[in-house]
């Protein structure tokens, strides 16, 4: 079966932003930008369905009139792995054949269509893979310090150790090369016995004071495999971010 026809790309995409509020809708060089993360997403070329998430009628609608599959969810989600799962249950994604989704954050417009193939093509051809995600070698310009950017070290066979809002790994030994850190992107692919699987468990103590889902998997001994990429996309959080990312796309 072509992996076209197995996976589902979902968009969570949720009104009440704290730094944000309606976010989804902010015009990006006159598109919504929820829209702009949906162009990417089709552009990959690889996914059977790309549908959008939401918890709001405003974005629902938004969504409708631009052509994309859209399906309203709950409010009261703590995460956009739980609005994902939901919108798979009400849309019957498993008796439609589906065997996989990918979580595509909706504030990432700049998303390469390229790694959404690569991630893809890696979670379908590998039967062993439950949850997958990427990171990139952190950039010279970044902070490794930062605990908004996560950072994730892996095992020899790209599987991930752990994730932490702290510089990790710390070395003490000086007298080696440095080491390379890892940026985590908010990128997720699921089988989807093991996103609804995932939903089901209680938050672990790890995530809760790290404040990251992911690491509920590895505290329930799952795996996750981690695509190192050397793409970057600029998340929007702010409305600043969305100034940079319309003046990226107006010097293309």
């Amino acid at each position: 079966m072509p992996i076209a026809d197995q996976v589902a790309a979902i968009l969570p995409a949720r009104w009440a932003s704290t730094r944000f509020p309606g976010k989804p809708l902010h015009l990006i060089a006159g598109k919504p930008l929820i829209q702009r993360v949906w162009e990417q997403a089709q552009q990959a070329n690889v996914f059977r369905r790309v549908i959008i998430a939401t918890d709001d009628p405003r974005i629902l609608e938004a969504a409708q009139s631009f052509g994309a599959e859209a399906v309203l969810t709950s409010s009261e989600h703590p995460s956009g792995t739980d609005r994902i799962a939901e919108a798979a249950r009400l849309l019957n994604l498993a008796e439609a054949g589906i065997t996989h989704v990918i979580n595509i954050q909706g504030d990432e417009p700049l998303i390469d269509p390229a790694l959404l193939r690569q991630l893809t093509g890696t979670l379908v051809a590998d039967p062993a893979i439950q949850m997958i995600t990427s990171a990139n070698p952190f950039p010279a310009h970044e902070d490794v310090h930062d605990p908004n950017a996560v950072k994730v070290v892996l095992d020899r066979a790209g599987n991930a150790l752990y994730f932490s809002r702290s510089v990790i790994p710390y070395q003490r030994n000086t007298s080696i090369p440095p080491v390379t850190y890892y940026r985590h992107q908010g990128l997720y692919g699921f089988t989807l016995p093991f996103l609804f699987q995932f939903v089901g468990w209680s938050p672990s103590p790890l995530e809760q004071a790290e404040q990251l889902e992911q690491l509920r998997a590895l505290e329930n001994g799952v795996k996750i495999r981690v695509l190192v990429t050397q793409s970057l996309s600029i998340g929007v959080d702010t409305p600043n971010d969305a100034v940079k990312v319309e003046q990226l796309l107006q010097a293309r």
